[in-house]
């Protein structure tokens, strides 16, 4: 499929042919949502814990005598039926990755591609490069374009101007195509693919 080609002043910069194979397949919302748990699963911290009946600090002396009570017999305090005892089963430091094959999560990319082909929402930059760091620049040119969260993707390298500029901009997202991803495209309202991070992903999904 054609797409035009713009620059940062939104003046038309010709055409580019976009592969079928990578922006032009139906998203299904099945492939989509496995990926994007299988990211945030994978980078959920696990560092949750609890003490179990050996780790709490309590004295290790019998509460009473085994009869002659009348009541139930213990032996701890640590107990987990006992206030500030031992919790039963808890939850400890655990990884909650989960695995997803290589062509699984290579095709979840695909289909998110596809879902912003399909939504209108992805635009095609010449070039992000800028001739200095600065925020105020890239901001009035991110409104003129009427780009309110977007991400944009370069390619093997950003432009180290263009990277500042956007540091300290609410809602837009600067990332190599290495970096591309399901869950980071899908959360950002417009997709900015540059020429090159065209290429760069179609040789890396191809």
């Amino acid at each position: 499929m054609k797409t035009d080609v713009i620059k940062l002043d939104a003046a038309k910069a010709g055409s580019i042919e976009l592969s079928d194979d990578i922006f032009g397949l139906e998203p299904r919302a099945d492939i989509l949502h496995r990926v994007v748990r299988y990211q945030l699963a994978k980078r959920q911290a696990g560092t949750h814990k609890v003490k179990t009946r050996s780790e709490t600090s309590y004295t290790t002396k019998r509460l009473y005598r085994q009869k002659g009570t009348g009541g139930a017999r213990h032996g701890s305090r640590n107990a987990p039926i006992f206030r500030g005892g031992g919790i039963y089963k808890g939850p400890t430091p655990r990884s909650h990755a989960h695995n997803l094959t290589k062509k699984f999560r290579a095709l979840g990319l695909k289909h998110a591609l596809s879902a912003k082909v399909a939504a209108g929402e992805l635009v095609i930059l010449e070039n992000a490069d800028l001739a200095e760091g600065k925020t105020k620049v890239l901001a009035k040119a991110m409104k003129d374009l009427g780009w309110k969260r977007a991400l944009v993707i370069d390619g093997a390298e950003v432009n180290e101007n263009f990277a500042r500029a956007a540091r300290n901009i609410d809602g837009l997202d600067v990332l190599p195509s290495a970096g591309a991803n399901v869950y980071d495209i899908l959360r950002r309202d417009t997709l900015v693919l540059t020429k090159a991070a065209v290429e760069a992903l179609e040789a890396r999904l191809k």
